[in-house]
């Protein structure tokens, strides 16, 4: 009878659980955000001192023009941004309207605190898991709190064991610079171990003077490097 009786109490009491043993979405959804939140300090730190080569590619369909920039992206000890521009080929409108606005928006986020994926910055609404086996990833719906500089809404996707990201994805709530008037994008990252690396972003971006522009940009040999200290301002314009 004892054990009658406790079988049908957490029978009745199991709402927590679902049939399988899982916990219900909002439970597993809180335990996956506690997961990112942790990781994405470690994440921020570890990617402060490295260096890596970037590689844009703009195009405007409307113009038929395009333009291609090479340069080594830096983020200093402090979380700061600055390029080092080695090569540019095609269009110069292109490269000084799309690209360079990009650069110059990006750095100057970079040095403005608190635009963090966080609770602080950010509402999240847990939408489910997806996959099978080792790679499983957690959806988030991000909703910044204000319309800030650096802040997006849209999506957030997390690898489910180091709670890493592995792609965000979204609309810029307000522009980095006069010159663009709207940024979408989708920056995915790769996932080695518990770490993720910037690879790639596709960006949509409304520009002032050109009008829609496409914009790529690959990261590459990510490795441990700080800019100079000549070069702690890079000029973009070159």
């Amino acid at each position: 009878m004892p054990l009658l009786f406790i079988a049908i109490f957490l029978f009745c009491s199991a709402p927590a659980l679902q049939a399988d043993g899982a916990l219900p979405p909002d439970q597993a959804g809180d335990e996956v955000l506690e997961r990112y939140l942790a990781a994405s300090k470690n994440q921020q730190e570890y990617l402060k001192g490295l260096q890596m080569e970037a590689d844009f590619e703009a195009t405007v369909p409307s113009l038929k023009r395009e333009s291609k920039l090479h340069a080594l992206r830096y983020i200093s000890k402090i979380g700061q941004i600055t390029y080092r521009i080695l090569s540019s080929q095609g269009d110069s409108g292109v490269k000084k309207e799309v690209i360079v606005r990009y650069i110059e928006g990006e750095m100057d986020s970079a040095q403005k605190h608190g635009i963090g994926i966080n609770r602080d910055n950010y509402k999240f609404k847990y939408q489910g898991q997806y996959g099978t086996g080792d790679w499983q990833l957690h959806l988030f719906e991000l909703t910044p709190r204000e319309k800030r500089v650096g802040l997006f809404k849209g999506w957030l996707w997390v690898e489910a064991k180091s709670g890493v990201p592995v792609r965000e994805q979204g609309e810029f709530v307000k522009s980095p610079s006069i010159w663009l008037r709207k940024i979408t994008f989708v920056r995915d990252y790769d996932f080695k171990g518990d770490k993720s690396i910037p690879s790639k972003i596709d960006t949509v971006v409304e520009t002032r003077v050109v009008g829609r522009a496409e914009l790529r940009i690959r990261y590459t040999n990510v490795q441990p490097g700080e800019p100079p200290a000549a070069q702690a301002q890079v000029a973009v314009n070159q």
